[in-house]
């Protein structure tokens, strides 16, 4: 069923960008006297201001996390019922008796990047509702979940999908708690000026619910003790910038000349050998974007850790983490999108002062898989199913300038909805890199996505899409 109109077609839509502009108007006039710290000027003893820092990070508030959830249900619906006029969101007593049944559920028909972006991105707002008003991970994640379950049999006429439950409520969890820690991580409340502003209005985008509450509890701009919890957690970045060329018809690399330019952010949050046995303490986020005829957003994928355990050896640290994942893939060759949970190993190891070697294995569960499928035609080309998904990768580092990585990724998906068959994936990827200065680098990349698919009904399908990429890439560590 269609998601609501956040983020169907992009990260920011019209209703997206008056709720920000909502939070703006708050801005301004909190900017007013954004460096004033009257309350720890009251009383400089260090007693009171941890009290006071107790009283402004730990109190957890319900009224107004349970009201937030629901203006995140409302405020999409009036949307779409009285400024769209859909269809869709002409609701009544029963229809949400009806959805109540859950007989009446059933897989719709949405296009991919509503059913796989849009869905798990307003999740996200769900479980910040009650993440950024003082509840801890685990106390959110039944927020994603009531809210993903209000709209689905309360919000729209058609029946309610489980795809769209599972995506916004997964999803939701985790592209909620990525974009909660990294909004708070771009945040030092000691800092001042115009740079503080900066990183206020970044932190908003990157989560507009912590962005509102802040400026709800007078924090945006005040200069204040950070949380005794203050989270230090070391951020890496990667932005690269070149060209690609890639096959869209499932033949040899070099027989198709699409090239087009793209964009890539790789960040890595916290280290998976450190505090692993909080949710999330270590994440992995790859986006890319690009010249594309499908979509600009080509890659969203976000890996979080939920628990370790460690298996060190005198010389070599092996990790085991328990993960939980968020794929998105679209472009004009290839799609694919999926929430899973994975057990994972990394090994590193320190071979000389000069030479360094690392490695991961990772296997779990898929709890729904979209996959491509070239028989089905309309708004949904796709078929939707629960698999299995695999990996393994390895690289070396020299002298900390020469950097060369292999991965592997496979999964296997067996279709509950679409035609009946089952699938086997594949992505292959190699890439060398050379630092030419300190945080400069040039790389290239060459990889292929295998596709194939075997149907009861109609003839198998068996293809491959080779890519290239070249590009600059600039690194730096927050």
């Amino acid at each position: 069923m269609p998601a609501c109109p956040y983020f169907t077609k992009a990260i920011l839509t019209k209703s997206s960008f008056l709720a920000l502009l909502f939070c703006f108007i708050f801005i301004c006039a909190e900017a007013q006297t954004p460096f004033d710290i009257p309350q720890l000027k009251a009383d400089t003893s260090r007693r009171a201001r941890r009290q006071h820092n107790r009283a402004s990070f730990d109190h957890k508030n319900f009224g107004r996390a349970a009201m937030e959830l629901g203006m995140v249900e409302v405020l999409p619906w009036t949307w779409d019922r009285y400024l769209k006029n859909a269809d869709y969101a002409r609701i009544s007593f029963k229809t949400v008796v009806q959805h109540l049944n859950p007989g009446s559920w059933a897989f719709d028909d949405d296009n991919f990047q509503t059913n796989q972006f849009g869905h798990p991105y307003h999740g996200s707002y769900f479980f910040n509702a009650f993440r950024t008003n003082g509840y801890s991970f685990w106390q959110s994640a039944p927020a994603a979940v009531v809210g993903s379950y209000i709209w689905e049999t309360a919000a729209e006429n058609q029946a309610p999908a489980p795809n769209d439950f599972i995506n916004t409520s997964f999803g939701g969890i985790v592209l909620g708690e990525m974009t909660y820690r990294l909004s708070n991580r771009i945040i030092n409340n000691r800092s001042r000026g115009f740079k503080r502003q900066v990183r206020e209005v970044l932190a908003l985008l990157v989560d507009p619910m912590n962005g509102l509450n802040r400026i709800i509890d007078g924090k945006w701009g005040k200069v204040m003790n950070n949380a005794p919890d203050y989270d230090s957690s070391k951020v890496v970045a990667e932005f690269d910038m070149g060209i690609r060329q890639f096959n869209t018809n499932g033949s040899g690399l070099f027989t198709s000349n699409r090239y087009g330019w793209y964009g890539h952010i790789k960040m890595q949050y916290g280290s998976p050998y450190i505090n692993f046995k909080k949710p999330f303490t270590n994440i992995s986020i790859n986006t890319e974007f690009g010249q594309d005829d499908s979509s600009k957003v080509n890659v969203v994928s976000v890996y979080g850790s939920l628990t370790g355990w460690k298996i060190y050896t005198e010389k070599i640290k092996n990790l085991a983490i328990l993960s939980a994942n968020y794929d998105y893939i679209r472009n004009e060759a290839f799609f694919y999108g999926a929430q899973s949970v994975k057990m994972n190993l990394y090994t590193e190891d320190t071979v000389s002062t000069k030479i360094k070697l690392n490695s991961a294995l990772g296997l779990g569960p898929v709890l729904l898989a979209a996959i491509p499928d070239a028989y089905m035609h309309g708004n949904r080309n796709y078929d939707y199913g629960p698999g299995f998904a695999f990996n393994a990768g390895g690289g070396i580092v020299i002298v900390n300038r020469v950097f060369f990585n292999v991965n592997y990724r496979g999964g296997w998906m067996h279709t509950i909805n679409g035609n009946p068959s089952h699938y086997f994936l594949q992505a292959y990827t190699n890439e060398l890199a050379v630092r030419v200065i300190k945080h400069f680098l040039v790389g290239a990349e060459a990889g292929k996505f295998n596709l194939h698919g075997e149907f009861k009904s109609y003839n198998d399908v068996d293809k491959t899409y080779p890519y290239i990429r070249i590009s600059a890439r600039y690194t730096t560590s927050l």
